[in-house]
């Protein structure tokens, strides 16, 4: 289970990088910093696709690891191919909305004038502020989608090992200690 992971993150970060680095390269070679609404609208929907699945997937892996230390007779028992791949299906699944979301919201916004952004990397907030309509709900959306979608994860890795630490703490021999740490 931990390479199935493994090889899912290592994708998601390949797709994170290819979804600005094209564009910048783009950008030095024409000598042109900015992107266009669509284009935007894209990157805006991949970027936090690969973002929140990438803390999804490291969230799913904190699960693993805390199976593996704390219940290792289990581990085969609870972390079985098909679980992980569950888990590794919710994580694009809830990425995936919630990029959609974002997304969405940004194309339900009215701009004053032809949009182009002067970067080559486009964010929900700097749509959100060069809206001229009104973008409270946008607002408290973005905030509340960050707290969950980092937050959440975040707690989860933290009461992992937190977890593997007390786990870790309560074997009496040395010997035993180093084994878990290392693994």
């Amino acid at each position: 289970p931990m390479y199935f992971l493994l090889s899912n993150l290592s994708l998601v970060d390949i797709c994170i990088t290819s979804t600005i680095i094209p564009k910048m390269l783009l950008n030095i070679q024409t000598q042109s910093k900015a992107i266009t609404y669509a284009g935007c609208i894209t990157q805006m929907y991949f970027f936090l696709l690969f973002a929140g699945l990438d803390d999804f997937i490291l969230t799913v892996m904190a699960y693993d690891r805390y199976v593996a230390i704390c219940h290792p007779l289990h581990y085969m028992v609870i972390i079985n191919p098909w679980l992980c791949g569950l888990l590794v299906l919710v994580s694009w699944i809830m990425s995936s909305l919630y990029s959609l979301l974002q997304s969405i919201m940004v194309l339900q916004l009215s701009f004053c004038e032809d949009l182009e952004i002067p970067h080559f990397f486009c964010e929900f907030n700097q749509m959100v502020q060069l809206a001229c309509s009104d973008t409270f709900v946008e607002n408290i959306v973005m905030y509340f989608g960050v707290g969950m979608l980092g937050g959440g994860p975040f707690v989860g890795i933290l009461y992992s090992y937190s977890k593997i630490v007390s786990s870790i703490r309560a074997i009496p021999s040395a010997q035993g200690k180093y084994k878990a740490f290392s693994t």
